[in-house]
């Protein structure tokens, strides 16, 4: 009952962008304050039969998940007081350690289903199954975890799986399930079944299984001539999947162990306007970080490899690091988001230092000729900057006589205090320092009160401005 944490937010969104009916497990209600469990009761009585100041705290605290809700855009009510279920989330009270509030979790998920996907519901034999997770279980090796959710699958059978290579062919060797009352992901001894019916989830044992592309469907091949033809079904089906999202010519390289963590990551890029220009599914290698440092030739900041949950080969970390390719590894997608952005920013960072001294910022100045205190050598005289900004090193040259070159300026003063830049409408005093090399022009000579100064820009330093220092500017300096 803590609220919403970052990947809480993250599962919602997928959910209503997929129009998913949802309910929501409010867990943890045991850890209120002087709570008592009671084992076998419907959780509303649970609540009302505890002391008044465990009800405050958990009305509280619910308000407050409630008003979280409502921050992202979602209405939501305890289930027992929802006054319409289609438009309000139901938020369960539960305690996943005592039990309590479970039977009224699983009632309200069968009843949803039973009425809102109810032709969903219906048995077919038609083989409709979905690999859900890869995993290595010791003593069985790399095992999958499907969904069935509809017909029959049986042990020998010849299953079709897409893989990070190509099409995977294998016979399952054994079909588990948990022990009764058990989870399927928690350690414990498994029953082995010859057959398995719909709808359940089912741990399958067989060979070469480490490829498997979770998020995918797994099929079964009945006759042998029918292999060829569904290992080109799960070919296209993957290469469908694949080419439905859009990338840019330059973005970081993304990599996530299933499709539909791979999809998640995506959108939340899209959505930080962060582009990416390659994806895969599977574990980091060689070719990955070779395909990554195309970038360092283009934008070095996209020669990145964001891997959401997937391992990273040695030699892929070896090569990364010979290269100059950043890999950036996560399981929490907004975890990886946080480690790019902090490297961008420390990029950023060195690469406005690098160019500091070539980025010149556009700016316009009007002499003040009661403040000319030195016509030459430096000139030292009071400006008000009419647009833009003036900043320690600017070249100053003047446009009504022919752009002549004034020299830099090397300190500037506001109420007699030094400062870096100034902005516009700012009046401060500048002290111009002729150009080596160059004869020291004269207030008066060369230029005088009536001529505007303005900073001397080159094709250099309006790149340097656009890529850098974009932030340094507003839009009616460019």
């Amino acid at each position: 009952m803590h609220g919403l944490e970052p990947q809480t937010i993250e599962s919602l969104n997928l959910l209503k962008d997929r129009k998913t009916p949802f309910v929501v497990a409010l867990n943890k209600i045991d850890r209120l304050y002087d709570w008592q469990t009671m084992n076998r009761k419907d959780v509303r009585d649970i609540i009302k039969a505890q002391a008044p100041n465990t009800q405050m705290e958990f009305e509280q605290r619910t308000n407050e998940v409630i008003l979280q809700f409502a921050e992202q855009g979602m209405n939501a009510a305890l289930f027992y007081n929802n006054p319409d279920v289609r438009s309000y989330v139901s938020l369960v009270p539960t305690s996943a350690v005592t039990g309590e509030g479970m039977g009224n979790l699983l009632a309200l998920i069968v009843e949803s289903c039973q009425t809102m996907l109810a032709k969903r519901l219906m048995f077919s034999e038609e083989l409709q199954a979905t690999v859900l997770e890869v995993k290595a279980i010791s003593g069985l090796g790399t095992t999958i975890d499907v969904i069935l959710v509809n017909g029959t699958l049986r042990e020998g059978d010849t299953a079709i799986l897409a893989g990070t290579e190509a099409p995977i062919v294998t016979q399952i060797r054994s079909l588990l399930m948990p022990q009764p009352m058990k989870e399927l992901r928690v350690k414990n001894a498994y029953i082995e079944y010859k057959e398995i019916r719909a709808a359940q989830g089912v741990k399958i044992a067989a060979k070469d299984l480490e490829k498997v592309i979770a998020g995918l469907n797994l099929r079964v091949a009945k006759f042998p001539d029918e292999v060829e033809v569904l290992k080109e079904e799960v070919a296209r089906e993957l290469k469908h999947a694949l080419s439905s999202i859009k990338m840019a010519e330059r973005g970081v390289y993304v990599q996530a162990s299933t499709l539909g963590s791979l999809e998640a990551l995506l959108e939340f890029l899209r959505t930080s306007s962060i582009p990416y220009s390659n994806i895969r599914i599977g574990p980091v290698v060689k070719k990955d970080v070779m395909k990554a440092s195309i970038m360092l030739e283009h934008d070095s900041q996209y020669a990145v490899i964001l891997a959401f949950d997937v391992k990273i080969e040695r030699d892929a970390q070896d090569l990364a690091d010979t290269l100059g390719v950043k890999i950036f590894q996560a399981d929490i997608i907004y975890h990886l988001f946080d480690k790019f952005m902090a490297f961008r920013e420390e990029l950023k960072a060195r690469k406005r230092e690098e160019f500091k001294s070539i980025a010149v910022f556009p700016c316009k100045l009007k002499i003040l000729p009661q403040f000319v205190f030195n016509s030459r050598d430096p000139i030292v005289m009071g400006v008000i900057i009419e647009a833009g900004i003036v900043k320690e090193g600017t070249p100053i040259c003047v446009p009504s006589k022919e752009f002549v070159d004034l020299g830099i300026v090397t300190s500037i003063e506001n109420n007699h205090k030094p400062v870096e830049s100034a902005r516009k409408g700012m009046e401060v005093c500048i002290k111009i320092e002729p150009i080596p090399g160059e004869s020291p022009k004269m207030f008066g000579r060369h230029f005088d009160e009536k001529d505007f100064l303005i900073s001397k820009i080159s094709r250099q330093s309006i790149d340097a401005c656009k890529d850098y220092f974009r932030d340094d500017l507003v839009k009616t300096d460019w």
